[in-house]
């Protein structure tokens, strides 16, 4: 492998991971971070440009290289952010017909889900408190057996 490939993998590889980590921060972050990884993001990208214009590489070569870093580059950083991401209370509001409401109500307790609910004529009104990923699956999973119209809520962290 030349030295030039090795050089665009690599350049390739970090500018994925590092535009990847961009966006999410875009969104998910605040204001100086944001711009701190848009920077490196562009910055990194405006050397690949000028670099790939220069490098004895085929576009083929060029092409398949940057699909295979896209795939192990966006997988990686979206493994890494799963992985740190730390369960938070969900509120999940579920509304079925109020004659499956005892039914509904007995999974939930059997699933270890806290909830309430309240008959409003034909329909309940469930509210579930769900403090881990699994059982906000659960809860749903209960609630698609009923048919029920959900809206769910983060809770938002302290400042």
């Amino acid at each position: 492998m030349t030295t030039a490939i090795l050089l665009f993998i690599i350049c390739t590889l970090a500018n994925v991971v590092i535009a990847t980590i961009k966006s999410v921060m875009t969104i998910k972050g605040g204001k100086v971070a944001a711009s701190i990884w848009n920077a490196l993001s562009y910055g990194l990208y405006s050397y690949i440009v000028i670099m790939t214009a220069n490098a004895d590489i085929s576009t083929l070569g060029k092409v398949l290289i940057t699909v295979g870093c896209n795939l192990i580059g966006v997988f990686f950083v979206k493994l890494v952010e799963e992985k740190m991401r730390k369960d938070r209370l969900w509120k999940i509001e579920m509304t079925i017909y109020s004659t499956n409401a005892d039914k509904m109500h007995q999974e939930l307790e059997n699933a270890g889900i806290p909830n309430n609910y309240v008959i409003a004529g034909r329909h309940a009104i469930f509210n579930c408190f769900c403090d881990t990923q699994s059982d906000s699956a659960n809860a749903l999973a209960i609630g698609k057996t009923y048919n029920a119209k959900t809206f769910a809520s983060e809770t938002k962290l302290n400042p």
